[in-house]
C-alpha cells in the first residue's frame, strides 16, 4: 500500500518532487493502513483462530485486551488523518480515512456473507496511489483513476490465486470466498483470467494520458502478457501449484510495473516539471488533446 501511494505521488504531474511532502504522506498513509489491519484482526479474531495461515496472529493467540486494541486502532487512524491533513490536504487525508471505513465497516463484515467481498477489498487497495497522486497534486486527475484501475484490476487474480491455494483454510474461518464456493475451480480461474486479460488495456490507458511512455508501454504489455497466460494455465488445470504460479506472477508484476511507470513518466508528467508547472487538468487531458 504505501509502494503504490508513493508512486501515485512521484508520477503525479508536478513542477518538482517535494520529498518532504512524500514522506508525511507515506507516515499518514502508513498509519491509516495499520489501523484498518488492526481492526481487521480485531473483528476476525475468532476466525483467524480456526485458520491455519493466521491462527499466529496477536488476536487468536490474545496477546493483547480487545479494548486496547480497538482505542489505538482509533488513535493511530486519527493520527494518520492529521498528518495527512497537514502536510498534503483534506482530499489525500479523505480517501484515507475512508478507505480504512470501508475496509474495517464494509469488507470484513461483507467476507461473511458474499463472495463479493473481494470486490469490496479490491477497492481498498485502489485507494492508495489515488492518496498519493492527490497528495502531489491536490486532485483527481486521469492518472489517479489510472492507477486506481490498475491496483483495482490487479487484485482480482492476484487474490483469486492465493484463495485458490487456501480454499480449506477459508471454508474452516467461515469466509464466503469464490474459491470456497466454486468446488472445481473453474469459475475462479475463468476470473482470474479475464481480470488479466483486463489488465493489458488498462495499463496501456496510462501511455494514452501521458502518465507514462512507450518503453512502459512495451513494460506493461510483456507483464500483463504473463499474467495472462499463467492465468489460462490455471483455467486449463487447476491445481494449487498453478496458483502458486499465478500468485507469484502477479506478485512480480506490480512492483516491475510502477518501476516501469516511474523510470519512464510520461509527456504529461515530464512536461509538468519541464515547465516549471502546469495545471492538473491540463496535465491530465490525453496526449491528443495536448
Amino acid at each position: 500500500m504505501l509502494v503504490t501511494a508513493a508512486a501515485g505521488f512521484v508520477v503525479a504531474p508536478i513542477e518538482l518532487v517535494d520529498w518532504s511532502k512524500l514522506g508525511w504522506m507515506v507516515i499518514g498513509t502508513g498509519l491509516c493502513a495499520a489501523s484498518a489491519a488492526m481492526l481487521n484482526q480485531l473483528i476476525e479474531a475468532r476466525s483467524d483462530s480456526l485458520m491455519t495461515r493466521t491462527q499466529a496472529r496477536p488476536m487468536p493467540q490474545r496477546r493483547f485486551p480487545p479494548a486496547l486494541v480497538f482505542a489505538a486502532a482509533l488513535v493511530v487512524a486519527y493520527a494518520g488523518g492529521s498528518v495527512l491533513i497537514a502536510s498534503a490536504g483534506w482530499l489525500p487525508a479523505a480517501l484515507a480515512a475512508g478507505n480504512v471505513l470501508i475496509y474495517a465497516a464494509v469488507y470484513t463484515p461483507l467476507k461473511r456473507w458474499t463472495t463479493l467481498n473481494t470486490l469490496v477489498g479490491a477497492v481498498c487497495g485502489a485507494i492508495p496511489p489515488m492518496v498519493g497522486w492527490s497528495a502531489a497534486t491536490g486532485a483527481l486527475g486521469a492518472g489517479a483513476w489510472i492507477l486506481g484501475g490498475i491496483l483495482f484490476v490487479w487484485q482480482l487474480p492476484h487474490f483469486l490465486a492465493l484463495a485458490w491455494m487456501y480454499r480449506e483454510d477459508y471454508a474452516r474461518g467461515g469466509f464466503e470466498m469464490l474459491s470456497v464456493r466454486d468446488l472445481d475451480g473453474r469459475v475462479t480461474a475463468q476470473v482470474a483470467l479475464l481480470t488479466s486479460l483486463t489488465l493489458v488495456p488498462l495499463s496501456l490507458s496510462a501511455v494514452i494520458y501521458g502518465v507514462a511512455g512507450w518503453w512502459y508501454a512495451g513494460t506493461a504489455l510483456a507483464l500483463g502478457a504473463w499474467m495472462s497466460v499463467e492465468s489460462a494455465r490455471f483455467l486449463l488445470a487447476r491445481t494449487d501449484q498453478r496458483a502458486r504460479r499465478l500468485f507469484l506472477a502477479s506478485i512480480a508484476f506490480l512492483p516491475l510495473l510502477l518501476i516501469a511507470m516511474v523510470a519512464d513518466r510520461g509527456p504529461a508528467s515530464a512536461a509538468a516539471a519541464a515547465r516549471g508547472g502546469s495545471s492538473v487538468i491540463e496535465a491530465d487531458r490525453p496526449m491528443e488533446a495536448q
